[in-house]
């Protein structure tokens, strides 16, 4: 009898310890990316996670995985294939709802502080977008500007046209909108970028990128070429998912948010240094920078901002179309 009521109380107390063990295991926060390891966001990314870690008591644990190969992998293995969250551009953002295409209208932003305006108004609505879909919005990042590189010259909006154009797969309502508007799209996995550009006859021979990518990628090697024209700001996000986010404290969630807050911060304000370093950095390397004469741009700009207007309604749902044109125009107008 005494031995059967020990073997029970080992039972038991094995069990408790195994609880406590448990209790005390860190919700890891596993993040896909298709950013190489070594770029500097990834690096910023990395030392949110290491606040999240010290904020909470290493209740919260994040690790960022080596890079996939798309992000509509990304997407597809939050949640069921290892991965909790995801650092996305606008353009996975866009997989999980198209309102997110309103972010990357060609030339519609001016500047950094408009962009950020424009930004912050929006987005109370996008997160109610990403809820919606089962995300939750962790933190906005700031890439750069895309600039065009390229194998051959390009200085017109008609040379753009004729380029076959690297467009991110995942989106055939862009490639439609690319076809209709007269360009030559080519959907692909973002790593593909630079076997193609290398090859010959790739499948591409110019694709838009922000400068920090370029480099550490390495294909701006062979897209020796790049339109000093800035395109877009390279907006992206870091999403968790519905799940992984409930299993996280209330308390900690606040933690959390708050040190994503100071990494955005960081991001926003060091992407102009960025751009100009990296620019400068491949230029020593034998990358041509093509400045376009006063007139050439402002014929470049009209004729993208026209373009612009098309993806109302097409690639850009209206009612998110028309906020971000209305945000930007009240900002412009305070700046008169």
């Amino acid at each position: 009898m005494f031995r059967k009521a020990s073997v029970r109380w080992v039972v038991v107390l094995a069990l408790a310890a195994s609880a406590a063990v448990s209790a005390q295991a860190p919700q890891v926060i596993r993040m896909g990316s298709v950013v190489p390891e070594a770029s500097p966001w990834i690096a910023a990314l990395k030392s949110m996670g290491q606040a999240w870690a010290a904020a909470t008591a290493k209740r919260v644990a994040f690790r960022s995985m080596p890079p996939n190969p798309s992000e509509t992998s990304v997407i597809q293995r939050m949640g069921t294939d290892g991965l909790e969250a995801g650092a996305l551009s606008v353009v996975g953002l866009a997989e999980i709802d198209p309102a997110f295409n309103a972010l990357a209208i060609p030339f519609f932003f001016e500047s950094d502080a408009e962009f950020a305006h424009v930004l912050e108004k929006l987005t109370p609505m996008l997160t109610q977008r990403l809820a919606a879909k089962h995300y939750q919005l962790v933190l906005w990042g700031h890439g750069g500007w895309v600039q065009v590189f390229s194998k051959q010259p390009i200085r017109t909006m008609a040379d753009l046209q004729k380029a076959k154009l690297f467009t991110s797969e995942g989106s055939p309502d862009t490639v439609r909108w690319y076809t209709s508007n007269g360009f030559h799209p080519v959907p692909l996995a973002i790593g593909e970028i630079p076997k193609q550009l290398k090859l010959p006859t790739g499948a591409i021979d110019a694709t838009p990128a922000v400068a920090p990518l370029a480099l550490a990628m390495q294909f701006y090697k062979d897209a020796k070429y790049m339109l000093d024209v800035r395109v877009a700001p390279l907006v992206a996000g870091v999403v968790m998912t519905e799940s992984a986010w409930a299993k996280v404290s209330p308390e900690d969630r606040t933690s959390m948010l708050g040190a994503a807050k100071e990494t955005q911060q960081k991001l926003f304000s060091q992407a102009p240094t960025l751009d100009a370093s990296h620019i400068k950095e491949m230029q020593a390397s034998g990358l041509q920078v093509i400045k376009l004469d006063g007139p050439a741009a402002a014929q470049f700009r009209a004729a993208a901002e026209k373009l612009g207007t098309t993806q109302r309604g097409s690639i850009i749902p209206a009612d998110a179309y028309d906020a971000v044109l209305r945000e930007r125009d009240a900002y412009r107008k305070t700046r008169k």
